[in-house]
């Protein structure tokens, strides 16, 4: 059933050809399709260069029978989503081309220009649409990274605001797409329960881990110019600890919640270079295992550089100078080539002021709230109980209360982050999505952690495949006589 607030417009896909929108593009508008959440008249263009020797929707056609499950694909769903895809082989950066498009184009239709393209191009597809009279019925989706550093991104982000405005400009960070990430909103401002603990005189730390176990996939080119910090801290952490660490906005209005993610921005302590080699740890692995395979290391990679001192794993502690989390701090793990794939908030709960029980139950006392963003998506609180039994006395036993969304939505198919995205963007809704204020405090936070590691002059410390790390990551947290939370 179509939703009324959705309507009929055109999303011209830039880069239509590549590893994202054949991977991950395509599969979420044919979901959105097969859903009914596309006006029946709305209709893709597929823009970028052919495939050599391939016609364009047999190259889309292969890909969704790639990605798509088979038990999700139907034979009927995908001719019709086929069906409304056009295509136009372009050369981005000339401006006479846009002029074909123009004419492809319905006359008064909203136009979705998505750039899954590198973002040295974003202000010549900009400028182009703009020289076909485009640009004032365009709302346009931009990919990260957005910048190699503050500098760089705040030239991308004037090059796209000489032609749009920031109401009609939806860059994209796909971890706010995902359904526990969004639930973090309705489960701290929904719950009393949470919101009421939501401080430092209740809460005495947080860990954000988000681990990886491929490598860089045959991504060297960009992986070894960005890093670790650049490709992940800079946009997915630090979106999470906004989403944690936020005061509550005034409403759910796109402004009014990413006015209170950059408030924490604002408020991350600084880390000086002579404090960096005390507050963060940077890594890159060297040959070891995946689930008993054989992987090699960073600087054994196809088309590899030998001399590269990228980081590959980072962790970091992170304070926020604000009255509510005064003395609390972050940790943030990141990393690729761990023993798994595992992305996860989880608040640490301080112990009763005063205790009751027996002294050697003590170090049981542990509320713990674990939020899984992938796999397994769901919450665990963990709580304590009564060991059962007539024996046990006032024993205490540690107890997860679960929700798991695989299990409690089993009917349901949870959906992709970008099928959440492309809908909201549709609807012109930009709650999930990053304002230009956002990415320039969190590149000038993370900016001075690269010229600190510049200063210091230090190569990351090695870990091998399979592991969590450098032993130095473990240091981090355990000078605050604390563990890295490891049920995984």
């Amino acid at each position: 059933m179509i939703q009324e607030n959705i309507e009929p417009c055109t999303l011209a896909l830039f880069g239509a050809f590549g590893d994202l929108a054949l991977r991950k593009l395509f599969p979420a508008l044919y979901h959105l399709h097969a859903a009914g959440l596309f006006a029946s008249d709305s209709k893709i263009l597929a823009l970028g260069r052919e495939v050599a020797g391939e016609q364009p929707l047999a190259v889309i056609e292969q890909a969704l029978r790639r990605h798509v499950p088979e038990d999700e694909l139907d034979a009927a769903q995908l001719n019709s989503f086929l069906a409304r895809i056009g295509w136009l082989n372009i050369d981005f950066q000339d401006s006479a081309a846009y002029a074909a498009l123009a004419e492809l184009l319905d006359a008064k239709a909203p136009i979705i220009a998505y750039f899954a393209t590198a973002a040295r191009v974003y202000g010549a597809i900009c400028a182009g649409l703009a020289s076909a009279g485009l640009a004032e019925r365009t709302r346009v989706v931009l990919e990260k990274p957005i910048g190699h550093d503050r500098e760089s991104a705040r030239r991308v982000n004037q090059e796209v605001a000489r032609y749009f405005p920031e109401e009609r400009i939806y860059r994209i960070d796909h971890y706010l797409g995902k359904e526990t990430v969004q639930n973090l909103i309705a489960l701290r401002f929904a719950n009393s329960l949470f919101e009421s603990q939501w401080n430092q005189n209740h809460i005495s730390h947080v860990e954000i881990t988000v681990a990886e176990q491929v490598g860089i996939e045959g991504r060297w080119g960009y992986f070894d110019q960005a890093g670790q910090l650049r490709d992940m801290i800079q946009n997915h952490l630090l979106q999470l600890l906004c989403l944690i660490a936020m005061d509550p906005p005034s409403d759910l209005s796109a402004n009014s919640i990413r006015n209170e993610k950059v408030k924490v921005l604002q408020a991350l302590a600084p880390i000086s270079a002579e404090n960096i080699s005390q507050q963060v740890v940077r890594g890159q692995y060297v040959a070891g295992s995946i689930n008993g395979k054989a992987v090699p290391g960073y600087l054994q990679e196809d088309n590899s550089n030998a001399n590269s001192d990228t980081e590959t794993f980072v962790a970091l502690r992170a304070e926020v100078r604000n009255w509510r989390w005064a003395g609390v701090p972050f940790y943030l793990r990141t990393g690729k080539r761990m023993p798994q794939k595992v992305s996860q908030i989880v608040v640490q709960f301080k112990d009763p002021p005063h205790y009751i029980f027996a002294p050697e139950q003590r170090p049981l006392i542990s509320n713990r709230l674990v939020i899984r963003l992938q796999p397994d998506e769901g919450i665990s609180l963990q709580v304590m109980t009564k060991e059962q039994g007539l024996d046990k006395g006032m024993q205490l036993r540690s107890c997860p209360l679960q929700l798991s969304f695989n299990d409690t939505y089993r009917s349901r198919r949870i959906p992709d982050a970008y099928e959440r995205l492309l809908l909201e963007v549709m609807k012109g809704n930009q709650n999930l999505f990053v304002r230009e204020d956002e990415i320039d405090f969190a590149w000038q936070w993370c900016d001075q952690l690269i010229a600190g590691w510049q200063r210091q002059g230090s190569a990351p410390k090695p870990y091998p495949a399979g592991s969590w790390g450098p032993q130095a990551a473990v240091g981090l947290i355990s000078r605050d006589g604390r563990d890295w939370y490891g049920d995984f």
